[in-house]
């Protein structure tokens, strides 16, 4: 069973730039290149993507992956983050995200795929029970942010299935925030009023960023990949890195680092105090929920 860093779910505000494309998430078509936007100009030619994607609804062909967040003081999970991928291939491959979910987007079928997400993790954490229950991070679309029954969808979802609120991290991303900061307000108070866990994904690519400080509440920073995939080599980014530390200290908040690919940058995070860290040198995406011991990386 997992072991969790937290005794209960807390929101978290996040701080980082474009995912690499493999750990690539829900990011808003506007966010991505040109040659992004198109998807796949080859499945747009031999299947459209709506009839693509409906069918995908339809028929259960979208399947999650789950990747640890582990502390960087003990080495023990602190939770999972929601990777939902497309198995809808004849050769048995998975679709990444950024090729589908665009069009997901462009067809107004992404909150279909949010509410499918949010049922898979709520069963997920149906199954997950014990005193150390799994608690489980899933991304949440600018549309279902607007959407004023999402909030709904959550609550009977978590509700029907008898799951503790504090296990489910919902993650929203910054896009979503600056379109319309009254109603991204309403919608993390309201999941906050419900006991789960907040996330503002995606934070930091705008210039008035540290504006939303003041406006949304949040107890961990999560830094952008950008500034740990160099981490090791640029003088930058290391400065970068310790002045979010600080920040987020003097605020009493905690900091993630993403993209942590090897063990010489995780040791220098954790010099640098940051408290958790998510990436390939601490555990791949996974299509069921791993079993980690107790320390799950040795720091």
């Amino acid at each position: 069973m997992l072991s969790s860093t937290t005794t209960h779910a807390t929101p978290r505000l996040l701080l980082r730039r474009a995912p690499a494309p493999e750990q690539s998430r829900y990011r808003s078509l506007a966010e991505r290149p040109a040659a992004d936007r198109m998807c796949s100009p080859a499945g747009l030619h031999r299947r459209p993507w709506l009839a693509r994607l409906r069918r995908a609804l339809s028929e259960d062909l979208f399947v999650l992956h789950y990747q640890p967040i582990v502390s960087l003081h003990d080495g023990r999970v602190s939770h999972h983050e929601a990777l939902v991928r497309l198995a809808d291939q004849p050769d048995g491959s998975l679709v990444a995200p950024g090729r589908f979910l665009p069009a997901a987007e462009r067809y107004g079928l992404i909150r279909d795929i949010d509410r499918m997400v949010l049922g898979k993790v709520a069963a997920l954490l149906a199954r997950e029970r014990g005193e150390d229950g799994a608690r489980i991070a899933m991304n949440v679309s600018a549309l279902s942010v607007t959407d004023g029954e999402m909030l709904g969808h959550i609550e009977r979802a978590l509700a029907q299935r008898d799951v503790d609120p504090a296990r489910l991290v919902v993650e929203v991303t910054e896009t979503a925030a600056i379109s319309d900061m009254g109603r991204a307000s309403a919608f993390c108070e309201g999941v906050q009023a419900l006991g789960c866990a907040v996330a503002l994904d995606d934070f930091g690519t705008g210039f008035g960023s540290f504006h939303y400080l003041k406006r949304l509440p949040f107890s961990h920073l999560k830094i952008d990949g950008d500034f740990v995939r160099g981490l090791l080599h640029s003088h930058t980014d290391q400065l970068v890195v310790k002045a979010l530390v600080g920040v987020a200290r003097g605020l009493g908040r905690h900091t993630i680092a993403e993209f942590v690919g090897d063990r010489p940058t995780m040791v220098m995070l954790r010099s640098f105090g940051v408290d958790y860290a998510q990436g390939y040198e601490i555990g791949r995406p996974h299509p069921v929920l791993p079993r980690w011991p107790h320390a799950a990386a040795a720091v």
